[in-house]
Parts: structure tokens; sequence; C-alpha cells
């Protein structure tokens, strides 16, 4: 399985345990701690980066679903009586998910130099040893 494909696989399930955590009742809503909004820019962000992992060449169609997907998911939780909608969540996640992508682009932009950087930090590793 090569690198693009896995960045879709994961993509699209962090796509559904998101849309899951945020329609779901508030007492079946996975939580990992306290700080939410750690929570919630660490899942838009991690979407975002393995969403433009996954379509290097269709970046702005990948933040316009990452974007999309932050304010209809926040705006679907009026629909729920036990959930509530506040911008400062949406800001979250769309901070969240525009870091991601643009993270997305540097490492697929500069993935040879990357890769020949680690080649080195590794190879100087091996010298110490």
């Amino acid at each position: 399985m090569t690198l693009k494909r896995a960045a879709g696989l994961l993509a699209w399930i962090l796509f559904a345990v998101i849309a899951y955590s945020t329609m779901s009742p508030l007492d079946l809503r996975p939580r990992i701690g306290h700080l939410v909004h750690l929570e919630r820019f660490g899942a838009f962000g991690l979407m975002g980066l393995l969403f433009a992992l996954a379509y290097p060449k269709r970046l702005g169609r990948v933040l316009l679903l990452v974007l999309a997907t932050a304010i209809g998911f926040e705006l679907l939780q009026m629909i729920s009586a036990d959930r509530h909608a506040r911008v400062t969540d949406v800001a979250v996640k769309l901070f969240g998910g525009a870091c991601g992508v643009f993270s997305g682009w540097i490492i697929a932009r500069y993935r040879a130099k990357l890769l020949a950087l680690l080649g080195r930090v590794n190879q100087n590793e091996k010298l110490r040893s």
C-alpha cells in the first residue's frame, strides 16, 4: 500500500470518527481529556494533513472539504437537543484543519529534501553508535 492510499484510507476513517463524535449524544462522545479545544484542533489538523497527503494535486479542494466539514458538522449540532454550536469551536476546527492542510502541502512539496535530511540524520546516528 502506498503512502497516498494509506493516508486516504485513514483520512476517510477519521472523517467518519469525527462525524460520529460530533453528531453523537454528548454522553456518548469519545473524550481524550479535558482539553477539548486541543482535541478539536488535533482531529481536524490530522484530518487535513491526511487528506493533503492523499490528494496532493487537489489541495484547494482538500482545503475546501476540511473547512466545509468543520462548519457543516458544527451547524449540524444545532439539530441535536443536547449539543450546541459555538463560534469558538468552529474557529478552532477551521484553524486546525487549515494548519493540517498547510503541513501536508509542505511535506508534499519538500518530500525529497525531507527524506534526504532524514537519511543524513539516520546516517549520523549510525556513526555515533
